[in-house]
């Protein structure tokens, strides 16, 4: 292994990691869910398909995308209640004088930028006002887009089991409003809400040696916005 490439993996491992784990889960996730859709097509007498057939079907899509959009929900959400909203304590929260947006000089940005500063940083009017955003608007935009997919997964995957049991399928308007839809996105998004409110509350407390995600282990419980 060259030196560049122990560089890149180094200076990457955080990122190729957690894509390797997200690619090893969907994997597994796809096998478990091809054998998974198979035994219910064999409960209800009906062929059994392969599994390229079952990557293609909306069964598949449903089930990641529901995922996805909880996972994309609960980062715009943090991302951008963290800029009003403190913890006391939490790591995870700015110190508790800076809520808000903070100044231009604390942001560094405009005249307060730095010759390594992102271009749009250094500029002025609507191209910084987006920049200063930009993660959030991300963020959301790709929550809306797996929303948006996962619904129109879903309402395919709602019609084809209405099909199987002789009943008439529905349009995407109803199945956006159906008990169906609403359990499987809210039994997500509670559990992306528990799964925040622990980490911020827990990490005021508890620790973890050398992660930036807690306080240094001799931190008081009381400091805020400090990261190990």
């Amino acid at each position: 292994m060259t030196t560049r490439t122990r560089g890149f993996l180094r200076d990457n491992g955080l990122g190729l990691g957690f894509g390797l784990a997200f690619l090893l889960a969907l994997v597994g996730q796809a096998i478990a869910g091809h054998a998974e859709f198979n035994n219910q097509l064999a409960t209800d007498g009906l062929a059994q398909v392969g599994f390229g057939e079952y990557l293609m079907s909306s069964d598949f899509a449903v089930d990641v995308t529901e995922n996805w959009q909880s996972e994309y929900l609960q980062f715009f959400l943090y991302i951008t209640a963290t800029v009003w909203l403190l913890q006391r304590g939490s790591p995870e929260s700015k110190e508790m004088d800076k809520a808000g947006t903070e100044s231009d000089k604390d942001q560094q940005v405009g005249r307060y930028a730095h010759r390594h500063s992102p271009r749009w940083a250094r500029g002025r009017g609507f191209r910084r006002h987006v920049y200063s955003h930009s993660l959030g608007l991300v963020m959301g935009t790709l929550f809306a887009l797996s929303w948006l997919s996962q619904s129109i997964a879903g309402v395919a995957a709602y019609n084809e089991e209405q099909l199987r049991q002789l009943q008439a399928p529905i349009d995407w308007g109803n199945y956006v409003g159906s008990a169906d839809f609403w359990s499987r996105t809210l039994q997500n998004w509670q559990s992306e809400f528990l799964a925040v409110a622990s980490m911020a509350i827990l990490s005021v407390y508890l620790r973890q040696r050398g992660s930036p995600e807690s306080k240094p282990v001799g931190a008081a419980h009381t400091s805020t916005g400090v990261e190990g």
